[in-house]
C-alpha cells in the first residue's frame, strides 16, 4: 500500500513543468522574461518564479505583460495567474488577464517597490501535447519626488502669467 502510495504522489509531482526561479537580468530597469515548455505535457501545471532585486534608494513602479500566442484555445498553454511577491512570499498585487484563448495576455502594475527582494509568478497550465510558450517584459521606472511636482506646477504657473500678461499688452 505505502507502494502504490508513493507510486501515485511521484505521478502527481510530474505533472508539474516550468524553470523556477530565474533571475531577471535587469538592463536599464527593463528585462524579458518567459518558459518554453516541451511536447507531451498535457494537463501539466506550471508556476514559474522571476526573480529580481530593487537596490534604488527611491521607490520604483512596476509594470509588466506576459503573453502567449496559440493557434485555437486548446492548443499551447493557458495562462492563469500573474502575481507580484515581495519579502518572505508576501502577495503584493495580482494581474488582470486582458485576453483569454488562442491568446492570453495579462498584465501587472504595482507602485513604489522600496528596496528588497521581489519575484513575478506566472502561472498556468498545458492544454495540449504540443510545445509551448510565453514571454513578457517587466520595466521598472523611479517615482518622481514631490520636488519634481512643485517644479512641474511652478513652471506651469510662469507659463500662465506669462500667457495672461501677453494676452493683456494685446488688448
Amino acid at each position: 500500500m505505502l507502494a502504490s502510495a508513493s507510486f501515485g504522489s511521484s505521478a502527481v509531482m510530474a505533472q508539474v513543468v516550468g524553470n523556477t526561479p530565474q533571475v531577471l537580468n535587469l538592463i536599464d530597469d527593463t528585462a524579458f522574461f518567459g518558459d518554453t515548455f516541451e511536447a507531451d505535457n498535457e494537463g501539466a501545471t506550471f508556476a514559474d518564479r522571476f526573480t529580481f532585486s530593487v537596490d534604488a534608494t527611491v521607490g520604483m513602479n512596476l509594470d509588466a505583460i506576459i503573453s502567449s500566442i496559440s493557434r485555437s484555445a486548446d492548443v499551447g498553454l493557458d495562462i492563469t495567474g500573474l502575481a507580484l511577491y515581495g519579502e518572505g512570499d508576501s502577495l503584493l498585487s495580482t494581474g488582470s488577464s486582458l485576453q483569454s484563448g488562442a491568446v492570453d495576455v495579462w498584465t501587472i502594475t504595482y507602485n513604489n517597490l522600496g528596496e528588497g527582494d521581489y519575484y513575478l509568478q506566472v502561472s498556468g497550465n498545458l492544454v495540449s501535447d504540443t510545445g509551448a510558450s510565453f514571454g513578457g517584459a517587466v520595466m521598472l521606472a523611479p517615482v518622481p519626488e514631490p520636488e519634481t511636482y512643485g517644479m512641474m506646477l511652478g513652471g506651469l504657473g510662469v507659463l500662465g502669467f506669462l500667457a495672461r500678461r501677453r494676452k493683456a499688452k494685446q488688448a
